[in-house]
């Protein structure tokens, strides 16, 4: 009797579990909107009342209702970027460009082990590129571009091996270029719009931080 009462009692809370996920993601999704400013009330539909976050709009999830999208490309919304992202485990797409972000980029969102792709660009983002994105092994496209970062380039990038697309260009960054892993493929481009940007390191020679 006691093992029926064990087995029934787990089968319980395993079916629940997909609502407790959505239901944290739905408090981290919550965090990020008592941050911003909407004046287009974009977010409107993020209702804490509801457990699930998968009838959200700009919100996207798999068929077992875990968050894989969070697109907010082009809303109006301003207001720091909140580290509570760096929850959404199942995360693959962080489509945040066109907007008013602002402050650092947080070093949590280096934990979002599934991001196959991040759009920051086009917003007033300052500080480094956080070396935790370095963790980022299914990262595909990085646009960092059309911002207000500072530092020199993280070197531990170079060990992603499945970035296509890295974009920086119009920042204030600093350093040498790495050469190294998928910048060996990088267009110039990439880069633009750096004025104490220098390299990439053509001749072999150690990496300088000019002036960083």
């Amino acid at each position: 009797m006691a093992c029926r009462v064990f087995l029934v009692s787990f089968l319980l809370l395993l079916a629940a579990s997909p609502a407790i996920s959505t239901n944290s993601e739905g408090a981290v999704l919550r965090a990020l909107k008592a941050r911003l400013s909407d004046p287009s009330n974009v977010l409107q539909s993020w209702d804490a009342s509801l457990v699930n976050p998968c009838t959200w709009f700009h919100v996207t999830c798999d068929a077992h209702n875990r968050v894989i999208r969070l697109d907010l490309g082009n809303s109006n919304v301003s207001g720091p970027l909140a580290p509570e992202l760096g929850h959404l485990q199942d995360l693959q797409y962080l489509e945040l460009y066109g907007n008013n972000f602002e402050g650092r980029i947080p070093e949590e969102l280096g934990n979002l082990k599934s991001l196959i792709s991040m759009d920051l660009y086009g917003n007033r983002l300052e500080g480094g590129i956080p070396k935790s994105f370095a963790k980022l092994k299914s990262l595909r496209f990085l646009r960092l571009n059309n911002n207000k970062l500072s530092g020199s380039i993280p070197r531990e990038l170079v060990t992603l091996s499945n970035l296509k697309i890295f974009d920086v260009s119009n920042n204030d960054l600093c350093g040498t270029i790495p050469i190294d892993g998928p910048f060996a493929t990088f267009p110039l481009q990439s880069f633009d719009n750096n004025s104490r940007l220098n390299g990439p390191e053509l001749q072999g020679l150690v990496p300088y931080d000019f002036g960083c």
